[in-house]
């Protein structure tokens, strides 16, 4: 999992492992979408660069978490925002699966787009969400 001789790796998973424990339900999904345009990022770069093996690791990480928050939603209660949220993330895991498999950047555009709009309603919600 860690390169041997990466001791930020292992310091930087550990830190992220303590925040998350102390996090509410509103601070992990903002870790997550944090992770999540980190990895679009990662995937962007290693298109440009033409990285095939690691622009596949970074795409399958993305959709893990996008998979991930989909889980989450409680679409039995959650009415018409977790349909929306359904929706959104299952256009997003398709455009990032296109993108892979196409090798285009442009692909991975929109994604960001509504990721960032989405992390930005989730910052704006007050510091507490129901659980």
């Amino acid at each position: 999992m860690f390169d041997a001789d990466s001791g930020l790796d292992i310091y930087q998973h550990t830190h992220t492992d303590a925040r998350a424990a102390q996090a509410s339900p509103r601070e992990l999904v903002l870790m997550l979408m944090d992770g999540l345009m980190d990895e679009i990022a990662r995937a962007e770069g290693h298109i440009v660069a033409g990285r095939i093996e690691q622009k596949g690791q970074s795409i399958a990480k993305a959709i893990d978490i996008i998979g991930g928050l989909d889980s989450s939603l409680d679409m039995e209660n959650g009415g018409e925002l977790a349909l929306n949220l359904h929706a959104l993330y299952d256009f997003c895991g398709r455009q990032l699966f296109s993108a892979s498999v196409n090798n285009d950047v442009s692909l991975l555009a929109p994604v960001y787009r509504v990721l960032t709009d989405l992390r930005d309603g989730w910052q704006g919600m007050g510091t507490e969400v129901p659980a």
